[in-house]
Parts: C-alpha cells; structure tokens; sequence
C-alpha cells in the first residue's frame, strides 16, 4: 500500500473563516475528511499534516523522504517566498504535486511566481478544495504507473 502526505502551509487551518470568495466554505477538518476518504477509496495511507512555520514545513518534506511515496503540498504564502522548502522539495525525489486552492495567476502579482513549480511533478491550482481530490486521484495514478 502506498503512502502519501497532504502538506498545508500557513493559514490554511483557517480555511472556512478565511477569505472565502477565493478559499470557499469547506472547513479544514471537512477537507482533512474528505481527502482521508478519498485515500481509503483508493487504498492508499494519507498523512495530513499544517504549519504556519516554514521550518516545521521543512522538517515534515525532509522526514517524508524516508516514509513517503508521494507528496502533495499546498505551501500557501511560501510558495512565493521560501528557497528552505524549495531546497527540501528538491531532495524528495519522488513524485510531488504542488496545490492551489485559488488560481494564483489571477490574483495579485506577487502570488504569479511560484518558487517550488521548477521541482515539483504536476501542478493544480484554481480549482477551489476539489483540487486536492484531483491531486490525490493523479498521485494514486502515478504512484500506480510506478509500480507497474
């Protein structure tokens, strides 16, 4: 059985409350559920995991090298700002995808460039929280192409 981790970044605990012309209405626990039901549908180990601090963040990427198949992370703001977590994405070295909820192109200049696009496998972003559903159903397919 293969094993994923959901990495979230800063503020997205706050999803529900936050901003919701951009982030919707579906809370962090209802989203945390859905992807653990959506990882039981397709055989797969899910660790959820939150931070608002970039060197939790760091620690999580450089811990799931070793227990990990995949990885998808929503960085939230550090995405445009963090080299630390680009650098321990980069070592990975296993299939990852980068997450949105909102569609970063069509929002403020600053959040147009992504640090961690360039190291990453696939990317999803502007698809509200139904992105991590897709994220998890493309990392099942390519975990699934791996082992063939």
């Amino acid at each position: 059985m293969n094993k994923i981790i959901i990495i979230n970044g800063p503020n997205l605990n706050l999803l529900g409350e936050r901003e919701q012309s951009q982030y919707g209405s579906v809370t962090f626990d209802d989203l945390k559920n859905l992807c653990i039901l959506k990882c039981q549908e397709l055989n797969l180990k899910l660790d959820f995991k939150q931070s608002n601090i970039e060197g939790e963040i760091v620690n999580i990427i450089q811990e799931a090298r070793i227990q990990h198949d995949g990885m998808i992370i929503n960085a939230g703001g550090f995405t445009h700002t963090s080299v630390s977590i680009r650098d321990a994405l980069n070592v990975f070295k296993k299939p990852i995808i980068e997450l949105h909820i909102s569609n970063i192109y069509k929002r403020e200049e600053f959040r147009k460039k992504s640090l961690i696009s360039d190291v990453v496998t696939g990317i999803i972003c502007g698809l509200g929280t139904n992105g991590y559903i897709l994220a998890i159903n493309s990392m099942h397919e390519m975990l699934k192409n791996e082992n063939k």
